[in-house]
């Protein structure tokens, strides 16, 4: 690095614009992918970044990779490969809370070294819901731990996290501003961080595993389980209370019922499935009998239900043993539809509609003139402009909605499920991690030869692969780029890392430096989130490195890192993912997250130094 760097005006507009993204990164007042995009412009208008390279990071390796990444991801969603991981889960921990959270987040883990943290949180989120609903384990004992060990399990390899591939993309970019006489930067194969990773990845789980329970509470639920109708009911309707499994015992008077004769007693709950033999369902029909043996799930208040079983002679159950994967919310909910004036629904009630034999449909309230209707709608004609609150499986819903007899206004889960791909995802994902793994061709094209697999083979088409990449991700990667290439290009990151240098003194050990730099950028991520600092800090890393003697790959290396290491904030797209469904507030993840924060620096300096 050169010494003494005298400020010039191209530097002071790179920090400028650097200054101005942090700014508007913690104040939010526009959205970050649209803050991204205005210093893009900024730097071609400005003529930092020259215009022949200014959109050259939509083509970067790290853009394609993510978005490759993203494809294949939903390609194993779509599948339901997820779902089956999550019964497999179950059989294997056999009930056992610490086993199963264990489980759980060694496999998320283990995910995340392949698939971006975000994906693979998406993923695991109704795989949590699933387990949390069977196992009756609270969603806010479970989710903290499993998205901890997606951050963790990211460094397991170059395609973790957004911040690892990024870095190939900014050392080849540093390269063109090294001294005369410095190696040329190489950049780092696929697995080039997996002795971190693995390190990373056992101490979250054994942090979560000794310290988690006193750190989560016990038994503390702060978040909704999947089985609380809180979850897909809407509060507006005043459709309150729990779903319960209610057993059918030789005693009881609902033996030889029809489903409609017992839903019309006096105080019966509402009826949403039915399980008679080895076949349970949503929506049961009104004909459908009740039998010995028959398992009810109803809805309503604990003390009411309570009363109705004992009445009734029925057994309830203490959680959802049959009907956790039907009240799933990413399988079912609730829906608000509304009557047209052409509907053929007009005129007629549900009984004579027969919505739950027909489509698999529940009617559970009315509301009309701002009125809303939840006793006997059965029998109640419909009219035009009625809003008709549903319950039912997503698919079936969808089916439904084609006739055009009402119209559903409710966002809801459209995609189709293709259990029967299952295989050909799983064929496509390890043959496009194997062929990255291969060094035949760039990792970018192998994973990208996997996505069109994916289409090829039909487990997604063209529509669906669109709408599984996430393009604010994308155009945030896209547009930060450029900024990076212009700190260093301008000799910013050289100015700023002679700045650094010279106010910790020149004999301080190397270590020291590094553990300087980590810092930062943790902060920086918090702030301006893990690309941003990976774009800002990397140049400026190198710069320090070199002047200081250290290693150029082990600095940029503890800073892709350390722009991962926030359990902090929900600055961190996992930790927003997870904090509404689990109810998490910040205390929760200061508490939990700041000793995780410095074990994981603390892990990524040893071993970076073992390496390096």
């Amino acid at each position: 690095m050169e010494t003494g760097l005298t400020l010039t005006r191209d530097m002071m507009l790179v920090l400028g614009l650097v200054g101005f993204t942090i700014v508007m990164f913690m104040i939010e007042r526009i959205r970050a992918d649209a803050t991204a995009l205005v210093v893009l412009v900024a730097l071609g208008l400005t003529g930092l970044v020259p215009a022949n390279q200014l959109f050259n990071g939509f083509s970067g390796n790290a853009v394609i990779a993510v978005i490759a990444t993203m494809i294949l991801g939903a390609g194993l969603d779509r599948t339901g490969a997820l779902n089956r991981l999550a019964v497999w889960l179950l059989r294997v921990s056999k009930g056992m809370e610490e086993r199963l959270i264990l489980l759980t987040s060694t496999m998320a883990g283990l995910i995340s070294g392949f698939m971006q943290n975000p994906s693979v949180m998406a993923l695991f989120l109704p795989v949590a819901a699933r387990v949390s609903g069977r196992s009756g384990i609270g969603l806010s004992r479970l989710l903290l731990p499993v998205a901890a060990a997606i951050v963790m399990g990211g460094g397991l390899t170059m395609i973790g996290n957004s911040p690892l591939m990024l870095l190939n993309d900014l050392l080849v970019a540093a390269n063109g501003n090294l001294p005369s006489g410095v190696a040329t930067l190489k950049p780092l194969p696929m697995f080039a961080p997996l002795p971190i990773g693995l390190a990373l990845l056992a101490i979250g789980l054994v942090y979560f595993r000794w310290l988690g329970p006193k750190l989560l509470g016990q038994g503390e639920e702060k978040g909704v389980a999947p089985s609380r109708t809180q979850s897909y009911f809407a509060n507006a309707y005043g459709i309150d209370g729990d779903v319960f499994e209610l057993s059918v015992t030789a005693e009881s008077p609902l033996v030889g019922m029809s489903v409609g004769e017992a839903e019309a007693q006096r105080d019966a709950p509402l009826f949403l499935a039915l399980l008679s033999g080895n076949e349970a369902r949503l929506a049961p029909p009104a004909d459908q009998m009740i039998w010995v043996g028959s398992v009810l799930g109803v809805m309503g208040p604990r003390e009411a239900i309570q009363d109705y079983a004992q009445k009734n002679l029925l057994r309830m159950s203490a959680r959802l043993r049959n009907f956790a994967d039907l009240f799933n919310p990413s399988r079912s909910g609730i829906s608000e539809a509304v009557l047209p004036p052409t509907s053929t629904f007009i005129g007629k009630s549900q009984a004579q509609l027969q919505l739950r034999k027909r489509f698999g449909i529940s009617l559970l309230a009315i509301n009309r003139d701002n009125q809303v209707w939840r006793e006997d709608v059965r029998r109640m004609p419909l009219k035009a402009g009625d809003m008709l609150v549903f319950h039912s499986i997503w698919t079936d819903l969808a089916q439904a909605s084609e006739s055009r007899d009402f119209v559903v206004v409710t966002d809801y889960p459209k995609g189709e499920q293709r259990p029967h791909k299952l295989w050909w995802a799983i064929g496509v994902f390890v043959a496009a991690m194997s062929l990255a793994l291969t060094t035949l061709v760039p990792v970018p094209i192998a994973l990208m030869a996997g996505a069109a697999a994916m289409m090829l083979a039909g487990v997604l088409n063209m529509d669906e692969a669109y709408a599984a990449v996430s393009w604010k991700t994308v155009f945030l990667m896209a547009c930060l780029i450029p900024l990076g290439w212009a700190m260093d290009s301008t000799g910013a990151a050289g100015w700023l890392a002679q700045q650094v240098l010279e106010r910790i003194g020149p004999d301080v050990p190397i270590w020291v430096i590094e553990a300087a730099i980590g810092l930062l950028a943790t902060a920086f991520a918090l702030v301006i989130g893990n690309v941003g600092a990976t774009v800002v800090m990397v140049p400026m890393a190198i710069n320090v490195a070199l002047a200081a003697g250290g290693s150029p790959l082990a600095f940029a290396l503890i800073v892709a890192l350390s722009a991962s290491n926030n359990f902090l904030s929900v600055s961190n797209p996992v930790l927003a993912m997870v904090t509404g469904p689990a109810g998490y507030r910040s205390r929760d993840l200061w508490r939990t997250g700041a000793p995780l924060t410095l074990l994981y620096l603390v892990a990524v300096l040893v071993i970076v130094n073992l390496m390096f």
